[in-house]
This record gives C-alpha cells, structure tokens and sequence, in this order.
C-alpha cells in the first residue's frame, strides 16, 4: 500500500478522511507541502491519531457509528466517551504489536516502525481525553500545565521524533511552545468550551479578575472577562517565545515547518488582542497576512 493511500482514504465520505479534513482549521500547518513527502505521510498520520482521540473526547465523531463499529464498541455504547477511549487505547497497543482494526490506526502503523516511535505520546492524549471526562475545572495554572504536560506536549515530541531532531534541549522548547499553543487555543475556545462544561481558565485567576462562570455565559466579554484573557494570553505568549530557540537550532525544511507552528500561535494571540480580548462573541482567529508576517519574523529571531 502506498503512503498517500495510507493517511488519505479514497472515500471522501468516510470517517476517517473526515478527521484529516480538520487539519484546515488548526492554528497551525500540519503537514504543508513544502515538506519531503515522507515527513508529510507521516505527519499526517500522527495528526488523524491526535484528532481522532480528541473527537471521542469531544463527543465530536462522524455519526453513523463507523468509528465505534472499527473499535469493536457495541452500538449502545458508542457514546460512552470512556468506553470508547478504552477501546481506541486497546487498538493503539495492536499499532506496536498487533493488528489495528481502525484505518486511522492502521494508517499509523508504518509510521510507528519506520521512525521507530514510542507508546508514550500517544498514550498521553488518551489520558488527556479521559481527563476531560472526569475533571471539567482546574484550580491552579500549575493544574493546567500539567493537563497540557499529556494534551498537547506529545505532539510535539512526536513531530522531533519524525525528524530525527530530538534532543533534551529540543525536547524543553518543543514543550513550551505546545503548552502556549494549548493554552492559545483553550482561550479561543472558552464559549465552545463552557458548552460542554469544561473551563480551562484556572479558578485562582478567575478569583483574582473577579471573574464568575456566569460572566462567561454572556453574548460577549465584560471588562473583567478580558482582563482575565489578556492575563492568559500573555502567559502563552511567554510560553511561545521561550520555545522560539528551538526554531533556530534546525535547518532547512523543518525550520520552516517549526517556524509555522511558533508563528500560528503568535498570530493567534495577536487576534485576541486585536478582538480587545472578546472571546464570547466568537473565537477570534488570526489572518493569513498576520501568519505570514509572524513566520517572518519568527525565522528572522524576531521576538
């Protein structure tokens, strides 16, 4: 089976193409083309992984029933959220010895023994995801950190593992940068979030701001709101530029890809900001003019 068949099924209408259509709407490239072609399979299988746990955390799957059928879930149970993260777990562990039943996974599978990946960052964003069951506030931002520790940082480890650049050094910045990523996309996402019970604003800062869980019920953002968000999005921005020096130690290609991902998230902070830190009324997201202006400058070791 080629590579392209594997992370880009023929039906345009089956789940799991569904998932890989989603890496459009990321805050950052995925797999963009000037990539080698391999780095770019790959990639992509890893994403349509981390997507798809993330749809069952979400309750977010193609209905139908497909995904719950490949994972062997009886149907009355396809929206046990836990019940079927312990099936998606069962079928990750047939990627490393075995035969997995989902196309996602069996996708996945040739990635995982040509880069010769571990079962570690893939299992992270399935404890991630039962996390999200199971705990819907956090105290602390030390709290939240440690919930980004298994959401988001894996992706990155997964994408120097790709590339053979992984270094403790790497490793550090690589965190930083999906950590101020997580933390950029939870505000975008506060209304979305609170629709399905979820705050990841941690409650010491919603104390200090005087900030309620009410106040985010409304249409759009009171003066304590944004003061709150603005509070947030400069902790990520940090976050981001603390990870920059990572874009700098590669070369080539992947400096660029790297500079991608650095520069959505700036550029998404940027967008907050220029929504005055309105997050109620509707996710702001950056522009494409603002992306690019934000990888030129990341490449260039602009702060």
């Amino acid at each position: 089976m080629s590579a392209t068949s594997r992370v880009r099924p023929a039906s345009p209408r089956s789940p799991e193409s569904a998932t890989l259509d989603k890496a459009a709407d990321e805050n950052f490239p995925v797999a963009p083309f000037f990539l080698p072609r391999a780095w770019r399979d790959d990639l992509m299988a890893v994403y349509g992984y981390a997507r798809l746990v993330d749809d069952i955390g979400d309750g977010d799957l193609a209905p139908g029933g497909a995904d719950a059928r490949f994972l062997g879930v009886a149907p009355d149970r396809a929206d046990d959220r836990l019940a079927m993260l312990d099936a998606f777990e069962a079928d990750l562990r047939r990627v490393f010895d075995g035969e997995p039943r989902h196309p996602l996974l069996r996708a996945l599978q040739p990635t995982v023994r040509h880069r010769s990946l571990t079962p570690e960052p893939f299992l992270g964003l399935i404890e991630a995801n039962r996390q999200d069951q199971l705990v819907a506030r956090y105290e602390t931002y030390d709290d939240l950190l440690a919930y980004c520790e298994l959401s988001a940082n894996p992706v990155g480890r997964l994408v120097l593992a790709i590339t053979g650049t992984a270094t403790p050094e790497r490793i550090r910045c690589s965190d930083a940068v999906c950590t101020g990523l997580q933390i950029v996309e939870h505000l975008q996402d506060v209304a979305e979030d609170l629709g399905r019970d979820r705050i990841y604003l941690p409650a010491e800062d919603m104390k200090q701001f005087h900030v309620q869980e009410s106040d985010l019920t409304a249409p759009t953002a009171g003066a304590s709101v944004r003061a709150l968000v603005a509070f947030e999005a400069e902790r990520a921005l940090r976050l981001l530029n603390e990870g920059t020096p990572l874009v700098g130690s590669v070369h080539g290609r992947l400096k660029l890809l790297l500079a991608g991902f650095v520069a959505g998230g700036k550029a998404a902070v940027h967008a907050i900001t220029a929504a005055r830190y309105d997050v109620l009324s509707g996710p702001p997201k950056p522009t494409k003019p603002r992306l690019l202006r934000e990888v030129g400058a990341t490449l260039r070791g602009e702060g």
